[in-house]
């Protein structure tokens, strides 16, 4: 199985603790009479292997299959989509576009895929509150990153949004790369929130409430040529 890199301290420090307490375990086992010592042992021994299990099953990095096909937009993250509105992105696109947001729990896929192949014109971080993902007003009021991506038709942006767990979104793409649909650009840790913005004219896919996958979902096609 594969995992995300930013995932490898979070892991190992936890083997490393899960060590750790086997050994003592197997101290206290031979050393220790008292009943409370020694289930304590055994509870904190149970508890590092179960947080073990966790962060690899958190920060696993699974190979997807990225559809073919001309205009095909797909999903950046793994989730439940949330909202599908008309907006009007000011700040960074000064057009009027469709809005997708997908909220990832702790247990889906935390790694964020590019929705279609383009060039990174923008990636920009901004300071913020930690407020639960899901609220509508969490896309602005929370710490996020922006990338925007010029697709050759018009420009996708993608913003990734830290939600009360999640304290830390990662942003591996610069200004001037050339990502393909699909590829793996970043992740959330823990759980939080992905919003995506298309062109107006886009044929949406999806509907409130579906399960999405990073890079294997197809969430809109865009016809312009």
């Amino acid at each position: 199985m594969k995992f995300a890199p930013e995932g490898y301290p979070f892991i190992f420090s936890s083997l490393l603790f899960s060590g750790i307490a086997a050994i003592v375990l197997l101290w206290v086992l031979r050393n220790s009479h008292s009943s409370f010592i020694i289930s304590l042992t055994l509870f904190l021994s149970g508890l590092s292997l179960v947080l073990t299990f966790f962060m690899a099953f958190f920060f696993r990095d699974p190979d997807r299959i990225i559809p073919g096909g001309e205009g095909l937009l797909v999903s950046p993250a793994d989730g439940k989509v949330i909202r599908i509105e008309d907006v009007a992105e000011k700040r960074y696109l000064n057009a009027e576009v469709k809005e997708i947001s997908i909220f990832m729990s702790p247990l889906d896929v935390h790694v964020n895929r590019a929705p279609c192949d383009g060039k990174v014109v923008a990636v920009r971080y901004s300071p913020g509150k930690f407020m639960a993902a899901y609220r509508d007003d969490a896309s602005v009021k929370n710490e996020n990153i922006v990338m925007v991506m010029d697709s050759g038709k018009g420009k996708v942006l993608v913003r990734q949004v830290a939600g009360f767990v999640a304290r830390r979104a990662v942003c591996r793409a610069k200004e001037g790369d050339f990502l393909k649909r699909g590829e793996r650009y970043g992740l959330i840790k823990f759980s939080s929130r992905l919003d995506v913005y298309l062109p107006k004219d886009a044929e949406i896919k999806v509907n409130l409430g579906d399960r999405v996958k990073a890079g294997e979902t197809i969430i809109a096609v865009d016809r312009r040529q």
